[in-house]
């Protein structure tokens, strides 16, 4: 409780600066420059999204052993986007996707896509001017040196001695075997990376729509670089989306010269146009819930007259998560 009360404060204080500093007019306009057309495009991006994402997760999920299906899996990453979007937090969806279909596969296949995102982005930025161009080698250089130090531990033999290390080493196998199976198998790995960069290539474009949205107008090659980091920024600590990505994009858009009013409009347009592609997922909830219903109702006590009342065996009557 105490870390979902400093992100809303956090993401309060940022909302509140820039307000005032820039005032609601920023805000205000970012919601009335969102048009059909513009959620229309969000909506059928965010199919492509989410369809790479549950392919991403279903292929993990299979290297750690549990047969997902192609349905399932889309249902419930949508139904997860739209927890995520809604609940403070920003990660309530996975941990629901997470114990429903099994929470290791889900950690795994979230860092797949994250690991992809950060690789791109760091490339892209390495070649394209942007307001971090200069610190990129850099960080560049300690991003190699992190998966050095990653890899090198993992192959690293258990050190013997007492109860800890034998934990320890029996975490680091547990780590290096879902790895193994999960991520880095010959024919799970590329199906990974492709999926992941087809994600960041599809939420980069929802950005680049927003900021066309929102009045921008600077080209793509000036835009890319600040659509990249703004995504990096929305992985931040936030509630629903929203505090972080909205102050990394003022700031963006202002060390780039395009203004930070035009950074916090495009940052809501993209708010709004990602929450109504999000929508799939409440249908998702509500279909689980009117499926669930004649089973709760069920346990409804006490029972109707006439009615002989049954134990629950093996788990039946369990509440579904």
């Amino acid at each position: 409780m105490t870390g979902t009360r400093i992100r809303l404060a956090a993401a309060a204080a940022t909302l509140a600066f820039l307000v005032w500093q820039l005032g609601t007019g920023p805000f205000l306009d970012g919601l009335r420059a969102v048009d059909a057309g513009a959620l229309a495009a969000a909506s059928g991006l965010a199919v492509l999204t989410t369809v790479c994402c549950a392919w991403r997760w279903r292929i993990v999920s299979r290297g750690l052993g549990a047969e997902l299906p192609m349905g399932t899996a889309v249902a419930a990453y949508y139904r997860s986007l739209f927890l995520n979007l809604t609940l403070p937090g920003g990660v309530v969806g996975d941990v629901h996707r997470g114990f429903s279909h099994g929470l290791g596969a889900v950690v795994w296949e979230r860092s797949a896509g994250q690991v992809v995102q950060v690789v791109l982005t760091v490339a892209v930025l390495l070649v394209v001017p942007s307001p971090v161009h200069s610190a990129m080698p850099f960080v560049a250089l300690a991003l190699v040196g992190v998966t050095a130090g990653i890899a090198v531990t993992a192959r690293m033999r258990p050190a013997a001695g007492g109860k800890g290390g034998s934990r320890l080493s029996r975490l680091r196998a547990t780590a290096a075997r879902d790895l193994r199976d999960g991520l880095l198998a010959n024919r799970a790995w590329p199906a990974i990376a492709l999926a992941s960069a087809l994600v960041v290539a599809g939420h980069a474009a929802t950005f680049l729509v927003a900021a066309r949205t929102a009045g921008v107008t600077a080209p793509l090659p000036r835009m890319l670089p600040l659509a990249l980091l703004v995504m990096l920024g929305a992985a931040l600590p936030n509630v629903g989306g929203w505090g972080p990505r909205e102050g990394v994009t003022a700031w963006a858009f202002a060390a780039a010269g395009l203004g930070a009013s035009s950074g916090i409009a495009t940052a809501v347009a993209y708010g709004v146009m990602v929450f109504v592609a999000s929508l799939p997922g409440a249908a998702v909830l509500v279909a689980g819930w009117v499926r669930h219903a004649p089973s709760e109702r069920g346990r409804e006590w006490p029972p109707a007259r006439g009615v002989r009342v049954l134990a629950c065996q093996d788990g039946e009557g369990g509440s579904h998560f």
